[in-house]
């Protein structure tokens, strides 16, 4: 099988960002954002979805960390674009729910070619310890993630007050669920759709 690899540089006047991808990995990775709340969640995101995954990044965070967040979702997305190409035979779908304590949420991914976005939570989550990362900022990560692999990525938050929580639960759901959906199905060698092209 082809190794299923991907290598993505991104400058702007705002960022710099390279992200070294292996979806077929062991989960081992490098991550240095400049974010710290978002090395750990990407850390727990590569480790529960076995990516092997470096990313380093520079961006304007004496402004605020807008760019750079959404920056790393972009080159995040194009990476696994990249690396799937044609995504012969692979699964296509995928699901995940995962508790984080008190907080659970659930993940579902259709790696369709098409892009749509739901983030939905019953009760918003608030943070009981003071953390440089919001729900906010992960929705236009998720967002823009999904938007350049062009998938369809639809997160449900259950149950959680606590943010760290909660998004420690949304990341390792993606992390499973995005594995799942990228695992090649022995039984498929054509692309998973009825239109023979996604």
């Amino acid at each position: 099988m082809k190794k299923r690899e991907a290598k993505i540089s991104r400058k702007t006047k705002e960022t710099q960002i390279s992200v070294t991808l292996n979806v077929d990995g062991k989960g081992k990775n490098k991550i240095s954002t400049g974010i710290s709340f978002l090395d750990h969640m990407l850390d727990l995101f590569a480790y529960h979805g076995l990516f092997d995954l470096e990313i380093s990044a520079k961006g304007d965070l004496n402004i605020d960390m807008h760019h750079t967040n959404e920056d790393l979702g972009i080159c995040l997305g194009n990476a696994f674009k990249q690396a799937l190409g044609d995504c012969k035979g692979i699964k296509r779908f995928g699901d995940a729910e995962v508790p984080m304590d008190q907080a659970r949420a659930k993940v579902s991914v259709d790696i369709s070619n098409r892009y749509a976005f739901e983030f939905r939570f019953a009760i918003p989550p608030e943070s009981r310890e003071k953390i440089n990362y919001d729900i906010n900022n992960a929705r236009d990560f998720l967002d823009s993630f999904a938007k350049n692999l062009n998938i369809n990525l639809h997160i449900e938050i259950l149950q959680g007050r606590d943010t760290h929580h909660v998004l420690e639960s949304v990341f390792k759901s993606l992390g499973k669920a995005l594995d799942e959906a990228t695992q090649i199905d022995p039984r498929r060698k054509e692309i998973p759709s009825t239109k023979g092209v996604l």
